[in-house]
């Protein structure tokens, strides 16, 4: 079982830096490839950045290709998901998401263990 935190989120303007991490519990959460996504209202969760568990291989959409760094933190049991360059259309629900197994993945049905969410807000 693994439980997760978000935390980073807020309201910025377009353009504007937001860092948000990640708190997992447990003793094995290199272990688990990580994942962040995001659901704006009215629409579908979408893939936003993956980890893989030793943090050698990450993967990203076009749409935040090149603004979005995930990184992690084995030893603090974190995973980070630095976003530079926000956009107005970024706006959603930001959530931490585990995978049990080191392997990255695009799919959300293959993350086991999901966190609250946080909020993040880019006004225009």
């Amino acid at each position: 079982q693994v439980q997760l935190v978000e935390s980073g989120g807020g309201l910025v303007q377009a353009g504007g830096s937001l860092r948000l991490s990640c708190a997992a519990s447990g003793s094995t959460f290199e272990t688990y490839a990580m994942g962040w996504f995001r659901q704006a209202p009215g629409k579908d969760r979408e893939f936003v950045a993956t980890i893989s568990g030793s943090g050698s291989r990450t993967y990203y959409p076009n749409s935040v290709k090149g603004r979005f760094t995930i990184s992690r933190d084995n030893a603090k049991n974190t995973v980070y998901l630095q976003m530079n360059g926000l956009k107005p259309e970024d706006t959603a629900v930001y959530y931490c998401a585990a995978k049990p197994a080191r392997v990255i993945s695009v799919y959300s049905h293959e993350y086991a263990y999901w966190g609250q969410g946080t909020q993040v807000t880019v006004s225009s």
